[in-house]
């Protein structure tokens, strides 16, 4: 393992594209991390940049990205939405909504707070990115 970490050091760049510095920073703001072993920060920038291609590829397949030849937000949020494996995202990859439509959203919440009626109205988003 410490040929590895050496070896790493020179090379890291051309096995990862991730800023190795900025992996460091993010797992550093856990407070359970006290120290970061070289091996763990590369497998982990290493692991991250593959789920991403995973997303990333299996949004393209099974979006409409496909026909227009391009990966869209909206392919994205489609796949946190549906595909099991990625919902745990839904909440970083929310399905875009018109600023107009959210805002009526925020209000009938604000009224049914106050009445405490519980209906499921506020769950038609379909208007896409165009």
């Amino acid at each position: 393992a410490e040929m590895a970490a050496a070896r790493l050091s020179g090379s890291e760049n051309r096995l990862v594209s991730l800023p190795l510095s900025r992996i460091r920073v993010i797992m550093k703001s856990s407070p359970e991390v006290s120290s970061i072993n070289q091996d763990a920060l590369f497998l982990t920038a290493k692991a991250t940049e593959l789920f991403v291609q995973y997303l990333a590829t299996y949004s393209y397949k099974h979006g409409r990205g496909k026909e227009k030849n391009a990966l869209t937000y909206t392919d994205l949020s489609h796949t946190a939405e549906e595909c099991e494996t990625f919902q745990f995202l839904a909440d970083i990859l929310p399905k875009k909504i018109l600023a107009s439509k959210y805002l009526k959203m925020l209000e009938k919440e604000k009224r049914d707070g106050e009445v405490r009626e519980d209906d499921d109205e506020g769950e038609e988003e379909e208007d896409e990115d165009e």
